[in-house]
């Protein structure tokens, strides 16, 4: 398990490289791109809800929307379960930004599959996600040494 784990940071690095470098048109930061692609998948969220659904803290989720927002590819609308937490959506040029990322990003991961079978991917994913389980307080938990 190490070994997967050892090899994440660097592949994390390397796609997040990749992802800003490949974005010169849109202008995204991988902060901003996750920000819309979470907004894509799930529709209309709060910042803190962005920020809990990454992990991230809201300081920076909030930082990503504004950014975001001056580039108008998302805006705020009135949450009405929450007066003072307004609601942040995708515009439709945000949404054709993010489609145009994705479908990019897309290519590119076809290319990873080279002789990789269904069952790699799948147990690649089952690993991936049991680590993510089994980390999934760290952040809350305390060294008692």
């Amino acid at each position: 398990m190490y070994e997967v784990f050892a090899v994440l940071g660097p592949l994390y690095r390397r796609v997040s490289r990749r992802v800003e470098l490949n974005e010169p048109v849109e202008g995204l930061s991988i902060g901003v791109r996750a920000v819309l692609d979470l907004l894509r998948a799930h529709g209309p969220m709060t910042v803190p809800r962005m920020a809990r659904a990454q992990e991230l803290s809201r300081q920076f989720v909030q930082r990503m929307v504004n950014d975001a927002a001056a580039g108008g590819l998302v805006e705020a609308i009135p949450n009405p379960a929450h007066q003072r937490s307004s609601l942040i959506r995708l515009t439709d040029a945000g949404r054709t930004v993010i489609e145009t990322v994705i479908a990019r990003e897309s290519e590119l991961l076809k290319r990873v599959g080279g002789d990789l079978t269904d069952a790699d991917v799948d147990t690649c994913v089952r690993v991936l996600t049991r680590m993510l389980e089994v980390f999934e307080h760290a952040d809350a938990q305390t060294d008692v040494n």
